[in-house]
């Protein structure tokens, strides 16, 4: 017993030894990630590497970033990203919006894509189904073009029925028509009017707002873009100077000011990113990688900003949050 429980220490501790001059030469990938927004290395991207890190890639020993963001200026997109591809990633990750991962996309037909937040890849033509995509991308919708419906209905019951609602959108961001197209939908089927103002930049946005008080709108649905989420504080703000209700696609809206969001977890589908990464880098192909759609859906109410804008959030709604701001 003795003999046999030496020869298998020293096989496990040979094995071990392997493993580890294995993984000491082992392969350094090289991954790019395009963004548009401001910051986002130090907010999302935080999620996808720290599951790259649980997946056994570690930055600085077999894992280089290499990041480009636009700074909220999508007209930079197509020279950084071709910047990206010249650095030969072994995979590209668009972030957040829709005018990212098409810049990927136009860069390069060879290397692997994932993107990490789309409101609709098949609407945008970037993959051919969600099932199939069919070429070097795919990744992550979080369904925002279909979720459309249930936030106006959500504020219509925040303004107690009135009738008139404005919509606030980025007519140069290519999700945001497609998502209108929904919203209208909805609006028919409830008889709600809408309101639609657009704001190509922050400087516009006052004045939007302004806008839509004329028009009699009772409250404001925000069209998730690059743009809105950038100057969320700012459009937080200006609900409340206007005392205009509003709800917003994702959370950190509502951890910002705003009245109520609804929307995927970004967090997780970021790190949800990461394993598509550790897929593609393991061999798998983009083009038979399906675009994953989110399973939870979470509400989040900001009942300070409600005392703010002196209204009651009714009790149906308020019983539906997962999380409550106070």
């Amino acid at each position: 017993m003795r003999r046999i429980g030496l020869a298998v220490f020293l096989c496990v501790g040979l094995f071990a030894a392997s493993l580890a001059a294995a993984q000491s030469t082992g392969k350094a990938y090289r991954i790019g990630f395009l963004a548009l927004v401001s910051g986002e290395d130090t907010g999302l991207m935080k999620a996808l590497s720290e599951r790259l890190d649980e997946l056994g890639y570690s930055e600085g020993k077999n894992l280089t970033f290499e990041y480009r963001s636009a700074e909220g200026h999508p007209e930079r997109l197509p020279q950084l990203a071709i910047a990206l591809v010249r650095a030969n990633p072994d995979v590209l990750i668009a972030g957040f919006g829709t005018l990212t991962a098409q810049a990927a996309k136009a860069a390069t037909r060879t290397i692997p894509i994932v993107f990490t937040n789309l409101g609709d890849p098949v609407g945008a033509g970037l993959v051919t189904s969600l099932g199939r995509p069919g070429g070097n991308i795919t990744g992550l919708t979080d369904q925002a073009r279909d979720l459309q419906g249930k936030r106006l209905q959500m504020l219509h019951e925040l303004t107690q029925g009135n009738q008139v609602i404005g919509v606030l959108l980025n007519p140069d961001t290519p999700f945001t028509a497609l998502a209108l197209k929904e919203v209208k939908i909805a609006a028919e089927a409830t008889q709600i009017r809408l309101k639609v103002v657009e704001a190509r930049t922050a400087e516009q946005l006052s004045g939007k707002f302004d806008d839509a008080i004329k028009a009699g709108a009772a409250g404001l649905l925000v069209l998730e873009d690059p743009l809105t989420y950038n100057a969320r504080r700012q459009i937080a703000d200006l609900a409340a100077k206007f005392r205009l209700p509003t709800i917003y696609g994702y959370r950190d809206f509502a951890e910002a000011g705003g009245l109520i969001s609804y929307g995927a977890d970004r967090r997780q589908m970021y790190r949800r990113a990461a394993e598509y990464v550790d897929k593609i880098l393991k061999g798998a192909s983009p083009a038979l990688l399906p675009v994953e759609q989110p399973t939870k859906f979470e509400l989040v109410i900001n009942l300070t900003t409600a005392k703010t804008l002196g209204i009651t959030v009714p009790p149906n709604v308020l019983a539906r949050a997962d999380e409550v701001i106070e």
